[in-house]
Parts: C-alpha cells; sequence; structure tokens
C-alpha cells in the first residue's frame, strides 16, 4: 500500500471520493456532468474541496481545465502529468474519466515526503473530452494545447440551449485565446502524460485482465448527421420502381458498408464502424407513408489513418451509387476527424518493468482519450487500463476498487522508477 500522511486507507478515500461525485451529479440510473456545464462544474468543484482539504495547491488554467499539485514541490522542470476526465456522457458511468483524476490525487498523496520522484508531478483535471454534449471530443485538452479549431466554439450543445464558446466562457475560460489558436501551456514544460482509465469494452474482463497497458488509441472519422432526401409517398400508392425510399437507401447503404467492414477485417486492417442515430422524420412518418427523409450518424475508427480514409471513400462512393439507383440524394454536415495516437514505448517498458506478478498485457484502445492529443503534440504518453464490468457509457460501469488500487501503485512505482 502507498504511503500517504492524509489518509491511511486509499480505498477509502478513493471510495469515498468517487461516491461523493456520483451522489452530486446523478441523473436518475446513471450520472451526468456535461461539458463546461452544470455536471462538470459540480465535478470539479468536490476535486477542488478535497483536494484543498488534503493541503493539496489547486489551479485552474485558461481553458478551464484544473490542476493539482503538492505545495511543497516547487521545482519547475518539466512535469509529470497526471491526468483524466471530469466529463460524462448522458447518464453514464462514474469512473469514465473520473477514476484517472482520483487517481492521480492518490499517487500526489503517496508521493508527500518522499524524495525518489526526480521530476514534479501535477494532476490534470481535463474538461469536455466526451464528443456527446458538442459534437466534438477533447474539448479542454485541445484548448489547453491551441489545437481546438475556432469553428468549434460555434458548435450548439445537443440541447440548443448555448454554444461551446458561450459555456467555456461562463466557465472563466479564454475563449479569445482559444480561438485564436494560442496554446496556453508549453509542451516543452510536460515531460510525460500519463492516464489510467477504465477499459471501455469487454476484452479485459473475459480475458480475466485486472490491469493492462495501452498501446495505442484508435482516431476517428464521423459525420453527426447525414441526410438522406428521397421522396416521401402513399406505401399502396406508389409501385417499387416508382420509390424513392430514404429508409431502404440508408438501410442498403449500411449494408454495403458491413461487407465492406467484414472484408477489410479479413484483410488484416483494423477499424469498427457504427452508425448510432438513424430515425425517419417525426412530423411525417406514420405506417402508411414512405420514408421521404432518414437523418442518421455515421463513425469509423481505426488505429491507422489510411484505413479511416480508405473506408471512408468507400462510404462515399457507395452513396453515390445508390443515389444513381434510387433517385435519392446524401447531405453531410462538416466531417470530423481525430487523429489515432501511439503510445510511447519508452514508458510502456517502464510500467511493464514496475509490474508485479505476471507479465502485463498490451491493448489498443477502441476509445478515445485526452492521451491522443498530448501524444500527437509530441508530448510522450502513456495509458493504463483497469478491468470494467459491464462496458462504459452506461450507468452499469463497475470496476473494482483492488483493480483500481493496483493500477495507482503500478503508476507510482513507474513513475519512481526513473
Amino acid at each position: 500500500m502507498m504511503a500517504c500522511e492524509t489518509a491511511t486507507d486509499t480505498r477509502a478515500l478513493a471510495l469515498s471520493l468517487l461516491a461523493e461525485i456520483r451522489e452530486a451529479t446523478r441523473d436518475g440510473l446513471g450520472v451526468t456532468r456535461e461539458s463546461y456545464g452544470k455536471g462538470e462544474n459540480t465535478a470539479l468543484r468536490i476535486l477542488t474541496e478535497r483536494a484543498q482539504a488534503l493541503d493539496l495547491r489547486c489551479e485552474s488554467d485558461r481553458a478551464g481545465n484544473l490542476w493539482l499539485s503538492l505545495p511543497e514541490d516547487e521545482r519547475a522542470a518539466p512535469c509529470l502529468v497526471i491526468g483524466s476526465h471530469a466529463d460524462s456522457v448522458p447518464q453514464g458511468g462514474n469512473f469514465d474519466g473520473l477514476a484517472g483524476i482520483v487517481a492521480g490525487m492518490l499517487i500526489l498523496l503517496g508521493l508527500r515526503g518522499r524524495h525518489e520522484q526526480s521530476q514534479p508531478v501535477r494532476v490534470l483535471a481535463l474538461r469536455g473530452e466526451e464528443s456527446a454534449w458538442y459534437g466534438k471530443a477533447y474539448l479542454g485538452s485541445l484548448s489547453l494545447l491551441g489545437k481546438l479549431p475556432a469553428a468549434t466554439l460555434a458548435r450548439p450543445r445537443r440541447d440548443g440551449v448555448d454554444s461551446l464558446g458561450e459555456a467555456m466562457a461562463r466557465c472563466g475560460a479564454d475563449v479569445g485565446a482559444i480561438e485564436r489558436g494560442e496554446a496556453l501551456i508549453d509542451t516543452a514544460d510536460i515531460a510525460a502524460y500519463l492516464e489510467l482509465h477504465i477499459e471501455q469494452g469487454p476484452i479485459m474482463v473475459n480475458r480475466g485482465w485486472p490491469v493492462a497497458l495501452v498501446t495505442g488509441i484508435r482516431g476517428n472519422v464521423r459525420h453527426n448527421l447525414v441526410r438522406c432526401i428521397g421522396e416521401t409517398g402513399h406505401s399502396g400508392a406508389v409501385p417499387r420502381w416508382l420509390r424513392k425510399d430514404a429508409l431502404l437507401a440508408v438501410a442498403e447503404l449500411l449494408s454495403r458498408m458491413d461487407e465492406h467492414w467484414r472484408v477489410l477485417l479479413q484483410m488484416g486492417m483494423d477499424m469498427v464502424m457504427t452508425t448510432g442515430i438513424c430515425s425517419t422524420s417525426t412530423q411525417s412518418h406514420a405506417v402508411s407513408v414512405i420514408p421521404g427523409e432518414v437523418a442518421f450518424s455515421f463513425e469509423v475508427r481505426s488505429q491507422d489513418t489510411q484505413t479511416l480514409e480508405r473506408f471512408y471513400t468507400l462510404m462515399r462512393e457507395e452513396c453515390a451509387a445508390i443515389e444513381r439507383a434510387r433517385g435519392v440524394r446524401f447531405e453531410f454536415d462538416d466531417r470530423l476527424f481525430t487523429e489515432p495516437a501511439t503510445m510511447d514505448a519508452g514508458w510502456l517498458d517502464r510500467l511493464e518493468a514496475a509490474g508485479e506478478g505476471p507479465k502485463l498485457e498490451r491493448i489498443a484502445s477502441g476509445a478515445g482519450h485526452d492521451a491522443a492529443v498530448f501524444a500527437n503534440a509530441g508530448v510522450p504518453s502513456a495509458m493504463v487500463f483497469i478491468r470494467n464490468e459491464n462496458g462504459s457509457h452506461n450507468p452499469h460501469e463497475a470496476m473494482d476498487i483492488d483493480d483500481f488500487v493496483a493500477g495507482v501503485e503500478l503508476m507510482q512505482r513507474a513513475m519512481l522508477a526513473g
């Protein structure tokens, strides 16, 4: 167990903090911590209050992110940053993001009074990692590094209440600097970025891995909204050859893309495809109406940029073919691209060497993480995954506290070995 002056039981401290934030941001069965909104603000307020009670220094940067550090550590050398995000998807799980921030706090406390740590350590609670709120991921980290596209600030929140820029301004962010693409931190001041996170898929549970190392993070190409526009008609009066059925057109598109996906997987390519939104017009849908319009989303993820581009090109080609065959047309909103990232080989080896017991397995992350932003900005980055039952982006995330503590201790041993 880690040495800790202010809490003799790290499990109790972690459980208490996770439970307090869960209760304060509960939304029905799950939690809702909207990016640059009420729930995220609540989480950051509690983190700040608990950190101050533990005698940790708390500071906010010009993107609204929260930084924690040991007040006695005044070293200006490039620091090790332990980070993760404070927001969640609507009615999501409590551990996605938050567990990584709590892990950082525990590591800071475990380092207090120890002089083996050669570099200063900072914990970074990032805002806006989830794309669910404004259709763009990594808002806090991209803003911090001066890489958030200016047009993103005009994006409306999912409920249309306000724009991202307005929400950020209310949270104290320097929207002007972010819009100009100014870097709010010098990456030369960051020696490495480390992140602990629950795995958001079923692999570790099924293979019995409590802790694993992340080799890379998939990037993605997506459209939040694609409209297939055909022609509304009476279901009994229009023969097949005269129909312009938007729903059948979308169904054909997705079936064709599913077949392309199968073939590319057989060729050894890494990718996944998802259409998470698909609906006919609520103003006209009825049992007896041929759908004249369908709105849907489209996303492809891969660790390889060429695979992303190849699959996206196939999708657009299939859309063009279906337009000609069915007399429909496809309209696309802005294409969003998130670059894949590779984790730092040196840090992977260092974490592996710090393991106790069986050799740690390595796994790619299908989900996105802020670590990708730092890695692609040239900061050596690494991630530790914690086993998590029941998947993620749902209220039923089930991280075992012993697995969590094992991951925290692994990261601290690796840091002290430097």
